[in-house]
């Protein structure tokens, strides 16, 4: 039970040293693939709108295909031991988001639009393409913000609970999400039970979110009784349930505007406001929030890490 114990924390330093090296596998990629594979078989059955039964039954097989094959590597002696702690180092997504989002803001700082674009249109679904420096910044704080919750706490939160098999149930629910969560036509039924559940299984730390945004806002002497009276009621103004808990917090803590007009696949969609009206994103800003971030993740691994060796 120690080595269980301590694992959260090995894999949050593990995560800040490394990262993700591209030469590196990594299991959302094999995941990513069989789930290509699985939405060919749907469209060649179905057309080019798989069912909701389709979508639900392919998830479902993919989770157990991910359990079983973790419960079979972890029976193995040493090499068990050692996947389980590169599983639930490679689950975590917090040192890559810092670096992915410093370099943007890097490249923003030095006046180089074109490449800033560039890195941002990596990180995100938008069209990067016509952002002139003020939209790129908000950009960079939406998905900084929102990744905070689904790319560290929520994986993180389940690997306390369950351990890396909880992990790597969400981030197969989290990537299926991704790649089938569009509420377009040709994703509407497909990704209807992976959408959902991802909303299920982030809803919790979502919440963890925002007030570990908040207490670390507390300390640093921010406004965060603006961001406790505003924050909730904004953040259930969007379409996701969960999206809006840490991108509101960022917001009313950092003191920038998120939402309003945003280009996804050669549409302007009208994202709902958050944080102060008419506060662009500076660079100074941007910096606080990347602060905001490590300090309110490192905050949480201090009280999971606690709670963990005192049970």
């Amino acid at each position: 039970m120690e080595h269980a114990a301590i694992l959260p924390l090995l894999a949050v330093i593990l995560d800040l040293c490394l990262g993700d090296p591209p030469s590196w596998p990594h299991p959302v990629r094999w995941i990513g693939w069989i789930a290509r594979k699985m939405e060919a078989v749907g469209r060649l059955l179905y057309g080019d709108a798989p069912s909701r039964a389709f979508g639900t039954s392919a998830a479902i097989l993919l989770l157990l295909l991910v359990s079983v094959a973790y419960g079979l590597i972890s029976l193995l002696p040493v090499l068990g031991i050692l996947a389980a702690v590169y599983l639930a180092y490679a689950g975590l997504a917090l040192g890559c988001l810092l670096r992915e989002t410093r370099h943007v803001s890097t490249l923003l700082d030095q006046g180089d639009l074109l490449a800033a674009r560039a890195a941002l249109a990596m990180l995100v679904s938008r069209d990067t393409s016509g952002m002139d420096e003020t939209e790129c910044r908000r950009s960079l704080a939406e998905t900084l913000s929102e990744n905070f919750n689904d790319g560290f706490v929520a994986p993180f939160f389940w690997l306390c609970i369950f351990g890396p098999a909880g992990l790597w149930m969400y981030k197969t629910i989290s990537t299926l999400d991704s790649m089938w969560g569009y509420r377009t036509p040709r994703y509407a039924c497909l990704g209807w039970f992976a959408a959902r559940t991802d909303d299920l299984l982030a809803w919790v730390p979502a919440r963890f979110s925002f007030a570990f945004m908040l207490i670390c806002g507390m300390i640093s002497g921010m406004d965060w009784r603006a961001a406790l009276r505003q924050g909730p009621q904004q953040a259930r103004s969007m379409e996701s349930p969960n999206a809006g808990w840490p991108m509101a917090a960022a917001a009313w803590l950092c003191g920038g505007s998120m939402g309003g007009a945003t280009v996804y696949f050669g549409e302007v969609k009208q994202k709902p406001q958050l944080g102060p009206a008419g506060q662009s994103w500076s660079a100074s800003r941007l910096h606080t929030l990347q602060r905001l971030v490590f300090w309110s993740a490192l905050c949480l691994v201090a009280v999971a890490q606690a709670i963990l060796w005192a049970v």
